[in-house]
């Protein structure tokens, strides 16, 4: 690591012109205007440098991306330009405290040693659902696998919940998960301890698409228990952060985490979270960006799923497998769930007339024909011909001149 206080990167002047990189000639919500025309590349290493200047979720640095540009933002941060105001220099000097740090350039070429590479605004890659952020926006994104980011992220679910699970929760968010793959969803978490871990282990196991979202650089590995986990997530899906490569994660961090996950999905679903759950950040940011919130019920008696009861009794929808997740966040009126109902016996399938002859008979002993009938409200001919019809089918049974019900009728009667 460098030991001089030096910025992570200047603007060069007269820089050969080139290929434009997809940032500079992709439609973007907020053109730089501080950014050096024709200059894509300017703009990309900016951005780079100030993921490890700015924290996560930097409204104020936010605000003035869009109106300034990074790389106007970025001549701030290093005294090359003074800045709009003294209220802003008051929170440039935070930045600049970062300062000495490895540049953007040796971030870059860490990341490519460890198979990630930069996604940022206006980039074919960047997923458009994460301008809903608005100023909350990451600046850009360290991503690290083969997929495409915006593609897998068009169809896909947060599952998230707590830590410190019960095998209830890790069970539910592995099959959830599961479904979820097999339909064709990718499974977005955050590689915790916990459901976060089950739901990314259950779409592996379905050789679906799984994101884990980290707070920290895209390099690192935490938990560091996750090791293996997380490189059979690099393998077979996604690995993403906003911070630079190397950065470790804080408390703040992941929460400001949570609210890339929840915008970067279609819905969130929690599954298992106390009333301070960290999870029920991220369902709280989907709500607030509009997206289907969801929550998978627990026991009453315990505590890990008294948050998600809570959002259940709010604008939550309740869900208990794949397919009632997949009605909520797909196509209106096309990823439609199945209907669930009891089981179907064969006594649901009697003609009303019939069924009422069926139900005046005792549990226990006979009744003549007469008799069935007044129970039944009918005639006494009609009641004889329905039991004849009862029993061919197996539910009665003749008894001298009485009727009673055949062993067992009601579990097997005969087809």
């Amino acid at each position: 690591m460098n030991t001089t206080h030096k910025p992570p990167w200047k603007p060069r002047s007269g820089l050969p012109d080139g290929p434009r990189s997809a940032a500079a000639t992709a439609p973007q919500p907020d053109p730089p205007s501080g950014a050096v025309p024709g200059d894509g590349d300017a703009e990309r290493l900016a951005r780079a440098a100030l993921t490890r200047l700015v924290e996560p979720g930097d409204e104020a640095a936010g605000r003035w991306l869009r109106t300034h540009g990074a790389v106007t933002l970025l001549r701030w941060v290093t005294g090359d330009t003074p800045p709009p105001s003294p209220e802003a220099e008051a929170r440039l000097v935070r930045y600049r405290r970062r300062l000495g740090g490895p540049d953007a350039r040796q971030d870059l070429a860490a990341a490519e040693a460890a198979g990630a590479r930069f996604v940022c605004p206006g980039d074919a890659e960047w997923p458009r659902q994460l301008d809903d952020l608005a100023a909350a926006r990451p600046i850009g994104l360290w991503v690290r696998g083969r997929a495409d980011l915006r593609l897998w992220a068009l169809q896909s679910v947060a599952v998230v919940g707590a830590r410190a699970c019960t095998e209830y929760g890790a069970h539910v968010a592995g099959t959830l998960a599961g479904g979820l793959a097999h339909a064709g969803w990718a499974v977005v978490s955050g590689a915790a301890y916990g459901i976060d871990a089950a739901a990314h282990r259950g779409a592996l196991a379905a050789t679906g698409a799984t994101v884990s979202v980290l707070a920290c650089g895209v390099d690192r590995v935490y938990p560091p228990g996750h090791a293996e986990l997380l490189g059979r997530v690099a393998e077979q899906g996604l690995i993403v952060a906003e911070l630079a490569p190397g950065d470790h994660p804080t408390r703040s961090r992941f929460l400001l985490r949570n609210r890339v996950m929840a915008a970067l999905t279609r819905g969130t679903v929690v599954v298992e979270a106390e009333r301070r759950s960290g999870s029920l950040v991220t369902a709280r940011w989907a709500q607030r960006l509009g997206r289907p919130t969801m929550g998978v019920p627990g026991p009453v008696t315990s505590g890990l799923s008294a948050g998600v009861h809570e959002l259940l009794r709010g604008e939550a929808e309740l869900v208990t497998e794949a397919a009632e997740v997949v009605e909520l966040v797909g196509r209106i009126g096309a990823d439609l769930a199945p209907a669930r109902r009891g089981p179907v016996v064969p006594r649901d399938l009697l003609p009303p007339a019939t069924a009422r002859v069926l139900e005046a008979l005792p549990g226990r002993g006979t009744l003549r024909p007469e008799q069935i009938a007044q129970a039944a409200g009918t005639e006494r001919d009609e009641a004889l011909g329905r039991l004849h019809e009862l029993q061919s089918l197996g539910f009665v049974a003749r008894d001298g001149t009485g009727w009673r019900l055949a062993p067992r009728s009601s579990e097997h009667p005969k087809r």
